[in-house]
């Protein structure tokens, strides 16, 4: 089904991974899209991966990405991507964000954080974008907000400005951090 789009999320829990698919998913419900999502916590509260697959479209049948498949994968944490390659389509998108949360095997010791891990996903791929996610959100004051800046960045790679992203944020989040996260988005938005 060539209408449907395939969007492949990954991250660490408590990078605010799902509220970024959440948004997104509710984004493609009001604009009359067909949606399916489906959400991997793993030990997400402990540090552990989070991948949520959402596919849109006219009518979508299924919320799995199957591999070889995915439009667009965007990786919170630089190493995440590393398993999850396989699901982009060869013409696909892959947007990592520049940084490393050391699991608890290379906190103590008994595993080593990759090397060379941006070099190697340009070798594979060949439409790769590195954003400074984090970077850009100590900028802003509150690295919380760092998924929003991938989410104005996935917003403007995929074509997606004809839905109130804006409005969005603002219901999804509570009323203190509107602001800051409208910030965040535009900032994103706005990478070259």
């Amino acid at each position: 089904m060539a209408d449907v789009k395939n969007i492949l999320l990954i991250g660490v829990g408590g990078q605010g991974t799902i509220l970024t698919s959440k948004i997104l998913t509710k984004g493609f419900v009001e604009n009359g899209y067909d949606v399916k999502m489906a959400e991997i916590h793993g030990m997400s509260q402990r540090g552990g991966s989070v991948t949520t697959q959402i596919r849109y479209g006219e009518k979508v049948y299924s919320p799995v990405i199957e591999k070889g498949t995915a439009d667009i994968i965007i990786s919170f944490e630089k190493s995440e991507a590393l398993r999850w390659l396989q699901y982009l389509k060869e013409d696909g998108i892959l947007v990592v964000n520049d940084y490393e949360i050391h699991p608890v095997t290379v906190a103590i010791g008994m595993a080593e954080y990759p090397d060379g891990i941006i070099e190697e996903y340009k070798s594979k791929v060949k439409n790769v974008h590195i954003v400074e996610a984090h970077k850009i959100a100590e900028e802003l004051g509150n690295t919380k907000c760092m998924n929003i800046v991938l989410l104005g960045s996935l917003v403007k790679m995929f074509k997606l400005e004809s839905i109130d992203w804006k409005t969005l944020i603002k219901d999804s989040l509570p009323a203190k951090v509107v602001d800051l996260n409208i910030k965040a988005f535009e900032k994103g938005y706005n990478i070259d």
